[in-house]
């Protein structure tokens, strides 16, 4: 049941707005081969007559200039290592919560939170009062993405991108519908550049195409970016008004809902215990507090009076037992950027930790 409710609920989300960090998963396997493979492009697409075909549509279908369109197509090269990238792992290793929290909870990540906070303070909490977005939050998820702009990769996100739509890989096991998506992209990162009018080729980012310091995808910018310095361009590398304003909005777009909590502890009475009704639903959150109860979870203090649906949520430690939190919806916001609760949890975690670090100091 648990996992038929996870395919579901995968498929549902294939071509969702947050689709962008469906990617990050492999973000960390990505930045390591970045440097390596990010100049190793192979044949241009100029000669390729499907990807010609292809910018003709896109330019009709999007009022673009056919010859603009095809130029910058003609520019995009086959990078060799991305399809390789994209393909499930042969083999999944075991999920470690612990070891995953530690890549981003770690010392120089926070200090680099801190120093992000500090230095655009007044945006963050600008951000804060126009989307009820809190400050932590923005913080922690460009901190967990790019490290507040440290890593924000090194492909020509043209070729990244076009590699992707043209030869995208056969034998994924959801090639069809992962290609037209990345068809999409590639759609949708034309029609940023022309719009900012910015060469495409000038772009650079992850070998799935995301972008800048939030690492959103080209249909993410083109839904959930905003202008918020009103300078009339939106620039998601170099402007921080830009990046704060646009993570912001795009919770706010996946229903954050303000003064809510994004998780609560959570034990277990033995006796009660039905954990395969509790995990069915996954990160969904599903179950009314009493609902909750009946299966056997147990909630403490503020979070008997929670009126909003709750999930189980499950972070597996390797060969050590679980752990578990009961997530809301907020929580299950945080997964619409990228449908992990490992993330989610580490977004958290850092932002609450930068937050403490800054009110520790004087």
């Amino acid at each position: 049941m648990r996992n038929l409710s996870l395919i579901l609920i995968s498929l549902a989300l294939l071509f969702s707005a947050s689709t962008q960090a469906a990617e990050g998963a492999k973000k960390s396997k990505s930045k390591s081969k970045n440097k390596a493979t990010a100049q190793t492009a192979g044949v241009s697409y100029a000669q390729r007559s499907d990807a010609m075909a292809w910018a003709e549509r896109m330019a009709q279908e999007n009022q673009l200039d056919p010859q603009w369109v095809k130029a910058q197509v003609a520019q995009a090269k086959l990078i060799p290592s991305i399809p390789k990238l994209i393909l499930p792992p042969a083999q999944v290793s075991q999920k470690n919560w612990a070891a995953y929290q530690a890549r981003f909870i770690e010392p120089k990540r926070i200090q680099a939170g801190v120093q992000f906070w500090q230095r655009h303070q007044a945006l963050l909490q600008q951000a804060e009062q126009t989307y009820g977005v809190p400050q932590w939050l923005i913080v922690g998820v460009i901190g967990v993405e790019t490290f507040y702009g440290q890593h924000t990769g090194n492909f020509r996100v043209l070729d990244a991108l076009s590699t992707l739509t043209f030869d995208f890989p056969k034998e994924h096991p959801m090639a069809k519908e992962r290609q037209a998506f990345f068809s999409k992209e590639l759609a949708q990162f034309l029609v940023i550049a022309a719009k900012e009018k910015i060469k495409p080729t000038q772009f650079k980012g992850s070998y799935a195409g995301a972008m800048g310091l939030p690492q959103f995808m080209p249909s993410s910018w083109v839904n959930f970016a905003v202008d918020f310095d009103g300078d009339k361009h939106i620039d998601l590398f170099n402007n921080p008004a830009d990046v704060i304003g646009s993570v912001a909005n795009y919770f706010k777009a996946f229903q954050w809902q303000t003064g809510m909590p994004t998780h609560y502890p959570v034990s277990f009475n033995r006796d009660l215990l039905n954990m395969d009704a509790l995990m069915a639903p996954d990160i969904l959150p599903t179950f009314s507090v009493n609902s909750f109860l009946a299966k056997g979870a147990v909630i403490e203090g503020d979070a008997l009076l929670h009126t909003g649906p709750l999930a189980l949520i499950e972070l597996l430690n390797g060969n050590a037992p679980p752990s578990y939190v009961a997530g809301t919806e907020n929580f299950y916001a945080i997964t619409r950027y990228n449908w992990s609760s490992y993330y989610a949890m580490a977004v958290i975690d850092l932002g609450q930790a930068v937050a403490r670090e800054l009110q520790s100091r004087p």
